[in-house]
């Protein structure tokens, strides 16, 4: 069956087929001992894996956050699977990407006020473009980042309304909330009201939940926090998947199904 494009919304079970056959979702690449490892640091605590949200002392058993990954990403719930392939159920992807396409359908209706950021700008950027750029089409006021912001790994930049981290010329794969705080903090001593809604991932996406604005989050098997925020109601949805596959072009269908059901296309 062949791809998609992205002007071409798939049916579902299109979109499951195209999602286990280009590993976004199904048998993905990263393997149950590094999924095991993540959950484990932030069972004890390491708030690199955190994602810029506070567990207090909720989440300090690891077969917990292995529950409720096996519940809203679809990983193998057996905790004597150590080792080996794991997996991303691709019916959880396409139903929260409905459940996210209704955030946004009621951000086009209230001509919501809509930031988006990426930490993986080599596989999502160019979700967030297209949504961000739908969104306008209807109205939406896409927030701009103030100014030149500088955190403690390089400057935060805005490319084709797409906040994201830069050092050295090259757009930064990161997983810290500093980028979003730092953005969020700027508009507020500006003034400028900050967004009703953040479409994001990693930190940036966990950052916004923490500070009670409205977010969906992406999210693969290994980065726990997003979905035990959901879980808690802090992220209203987070959508799982392999955030970086072999090609970008891959998340076409994805993003083609998003905006479809949410009156986007």
């Amino acid at each position: 069956m062949p791809i998609a494009s992205a002007a071409t919304a798939p049916s579902r079970a299109e979109l499951v087929d195209h999602l286990v056959r280009t590993r976004i979702a199904g048998e993905v690449a990263t393997p149950r001992e590094n999924n095991l490892s993540h959950y484990r640091s932030l069972a004890n605590g390491d708030r690199h894996y955190w994602f810029g949200l506070e567990f207090g002392d909720r989440w300090t058993d690891e077969q917990d956050v292995l529950a409720v990954m096996a519940e809203r990403c679809g990983v193998n719930d057996d905790p004597h699977h150590r080792q080996g392939q794991d997996t991303i159920d691709p019916e959880l992807t396409v139903d929260a990407l409905e459940r996210a396409a209704a955030v946004l359908r009621k951000a086009a209706a209230d001509r919501q006020r809509v930031l988006f950021a990426t930490g993986h700008p080599g596989g999502l950027l160019d979700v967030h473009r297209a949504t961000a750029a739908a969104l306008r089409a209807k109205g939406c006021d896409i927030v701009a980042v103030p100014g030149v912001i500088a955190v403690a790994e390089g400057l935060v930049v805005q490319f084709a309304e797409v906040a994201m981290l830069e050092r050295g010329a090259t757009l930064w794969h990161t997983h810290s909330p500093a980028p979003m705080a730092a953005i969020l903090d700027q508009l507020e001593r500006d003034g400028t009201p900050l967004p009703d809604l953040v479409m994001a991932d990693h930190g940036w996406a966990g950052c916004a939940g923490r500070r009670g604005i409205e977010t969906v989050g992406f999210a693969d098997c290994n980065d726990p926090a997003l979905f035990l925020a959901e879980a808690e109601g802090t992220l209203q949805v987070t959508i799982p998947l392999d955030d970086h596959v072999v090609s970008p072009r891959y998340y076409d269908p994805l993003t083609a199904y998003l905006l479809d059901a949410a009156g986007l296309a």
